[in-house]
């Protein structure tokens, strides 16, 4: 027996994870303006845009974060709406997104704010691990129904 769940309860990790994207943005735009006011770009330093990424560079972490978080996570909204339309939304998959936003939340701390790299690829690996399975047990699901 299936137990009917409401898709708010998926709906709410996506949000969180978005919350966490413009969190990491707004990191990123503090650090930028804070390193213009620190140091006055001259126009050489955007002649080129490998000009603009070496005068970035001491505050590149934010930036990378933000890339990163466009990567594995289109999986993950790719994956929300297709467990939402089809019809097979379970607790797994809310636990799974969940357990991914978090893992991805640490990533995030730990590449913008404490560069423990270790632990950062830690959590990345985890986080990609929830949603593999996510994927599987979807896959499964229509599969084996």
């Amino acid at each position: 027996m299936k137990i009917l769940l409401s898709d708010d309860l998926i709906v709410w990790p996506t949000i969180a994870l978005v919350g966490l994207i413009w969190v990491v943005w707004a990191r990123l735009l503090q650090q930028r303006f804070s390193h213009l006011r620190r140091n006055p770009p001259m126009r050489e330093d955007f002649a080129t845009g490998s000009a603009a990424l070496r005068y970035f560079e001491p505050v590149e972490m934010p930036a990378n974060n933000l890339r990163n978080l466009f990567e594995m996570p289109a999986l993950f909204f790719a994956l929300v709406p297709l467990v939402m339309i089809t019809g097979r939304l379970s607790l797994l998959q809310v636990f799974l997104a969940w357990l991914f936003v978090l893992f991805r939340c640490l990533h995030s701390w730990d590449h913008v704010v404490t560069g423990k790299v270790q632990r950062r690829f830690r959590w990345y690996l985890v986080s990609s691990i929830c949603l593999l399975v996510m994927w599987l047990d979807f896959a499964l699901d229509i599969l084996l129904r």
